[in-house]
């Protein structure tokens, strides 16, 4: 049998950082694999915020046999004190050899100081492998780092003629429920989920995990952990007897300054956190500044945008969404029924929003489209 290649323990150490994708919020989803003399010795990663780091849960399973130990890391290892010790003073004490790292830390507080310190100490480093794979697990941790802002995904629901709701506004339900299920681990991963005032008004939406449609061996642990609710909502519309409000976790409303002093009281009352904030130029919320605050704040790293066509047209034409999730069901609604993104002011073809398709898939009866807009929309 072939020896395995560094890129194949690699691969398992992303494999298992893979495993905290629902947990670790606001941390980065890492693994960790110790191999010595062709084999592995230990696995480990970071499960949870606030416990151990997947070095240390590596380390921890080694005991002596770490040392002279060869460490896969999907991420550089921290070299700075937090809720938890330096992970490369851990490798450096534990005698090992060698560190494998498949991207350095975009983190400030470390940004190759990891690095440095293994180096220091005279232990060999690797930078770079399986980079772009390890980069994929952490999006929303590397943008909030490098661009203060969280990744943002929009989600949407729609029908094979492009629309999303009938024009009451009824719109439950057009996807099947393996799509549902596919939604709510979307939730799940998502440090925020954010909608606009008018979805919560007609759908008077939850926006909760909710662990008996997550199809997880641990939904019930993964559910515990509820991501903040972040409603648009520009004259404070939201009611007060709204379902998000009486869910377990926080609801934040945002809105702008100079708001209704008599109904922010009121949604305070009935359990809202309410963000004023400067207005954007047509007087509605500044959807830039809300996701700068969203970062800086909240430490949010990935939110999940669940809205209708208004508020996802906004955040398109404003270059503020990252990624789509966009799940299409064989079904027609009609000429009537509400389209899929307001965009006001296309006129002619050369003013499209041209989208690159990463993905196509079929979801239960449905198919989930994943694109992105292009970069050009980015310099626009």
């Amino acid at each position: 049998m072939p020896r395995p290649i560094p890129a194949e323990w690699m691969a398992r150490a992303l494999e298992l950082a893979r495993r905290g994708l629902y947990t670790t919020d606001p941390n980065p989803r890492v693994g960790c694999v110790l191999v010595k003399k062709g084999r592995v010795v230990s696995e480990g990663w970071h499960e949870r915020a606030g416990e151990p780091h997947a070095e240390v849960h590596a380390l921890r399973a080694a005991g002596e046999a770490a040392r002279g130990a060869t460490a896969y890391v999907t991420l550089e290892p921290c070299s700075h004190h937090g809720r938890t010790g330096p992970c490369a003073v851990a490798l450096i004490e534990a005698g090992v050899k060698k560190v494998v790292v498949a991207m350095a830390d975009p983190n400030p507080r470390v940004a190759g100081n990891g690095i440095a310190m293994l180096r220091e100490a005279g232990i060999e480093v690797e930078v770079g492998l399986l980079e772009q794979e390890a980069r994929a697990i952490n999006p929303g941790f590397i943008q909030r780092m490098t661009q203060g802002r969280p990744f943002v995904r929009l989600k949407m629901a729609m029908s094979l003629d492009g629309r999303t709701a009938m024009r009451s506004g009824e719109s439950q339900w057009i996807t099947g429920p393996h799509a549902r299920g596919e939604v709510q681990r979307l939730r799940a991963r998502s440090s925020a989920v954010m909608t606009g005032v008018e979805s919560v008004i007609f759908d008077n939406s939850r926006l909760t995990v909710r662990a008996d449609q997550l199809g997880l061996a641990n939904a019930e642990a993964v559910a515990e952990r509820q991501p903040l609710r972040v409603v648009v909502d520009t004259r404070l519309r939201l009611p007060l007897a709204a379902a998000c409000l009486r869910e377990p976790g926080r609801t934040l409303v945002a809105t702008v300054s100079g708001c209704d002093a008599d109904k922010r009281r009121g949604l305070e009352a009935a359990g809202a956190e309410v963000l004023a904030l400067p207005p954007w130029e047509d007087g509605r919320v500044d959807l830039a500044a809300l996701l700068r605050h969203l970062a800086a704040h909240e430490q949010a790293n990935e939110v999940l945008l669940e809205t209708g066509a208004t508020l996802a047209g906004a955040m398109l034409d404003a270059a503020l969404v990252d990624e789509m999730q966009l799940f299409v069901a064989p079904t027609l609604l009609g000429g009537e029924a509400r389209p899929l993104f307001a965009l006001p002011g296309l006129e002619r073809m050369a003013q499209q929003r041209p989208l690159e398709i990463l993905d196509i898939r079929a979801i239960g009866r449905d198919w989930r489209i994943t694109a992105r807009p292009e970069p050009a929309l980015a310099t626009r």
